[in-house]
């Protein structure tokens, strides 16, 4: 089930806030406007960001596995960012 909530506001306000959560594994951004995705993918701190496509089925030894900053744990959490698009 996905629900769809047509908002406007500042977006990078949002992702700082998202950010500081301290948390980065996966960032899921739906939109038809390259330059929103582009500044999403840029400013989010995540391990995996998917523009327009599914948010699950990283590729092992690929994609980062743990996250940014505290997601995941073990060996394979803190992993560098990736901007996927689909």
């Amino acid at each position: 089930m996905l629900q769809i909530v047509r908002w406007s506001g500042d977006l990078l306000a949002v992702i700082e806030q998202v950010n500081a959560l301290g948390f980065g594994l996966t960032l899921g951004v739906q939109t038809r406007i390259d330059s929103r995705h582009a500044a999403v993918a840029k400013a989010a701190h995540a391990g995996n960001v998917y523009v327009n496509r599914n948010t699950i089925g990283a590729v092992v030894g690929v994609q980062p596995f743990g996250g940014e900053g505290l997601s995941g744990t073990g060996p394979k959490a803190g992993g560098n960012f990736q901007w996927l698009a689909g």
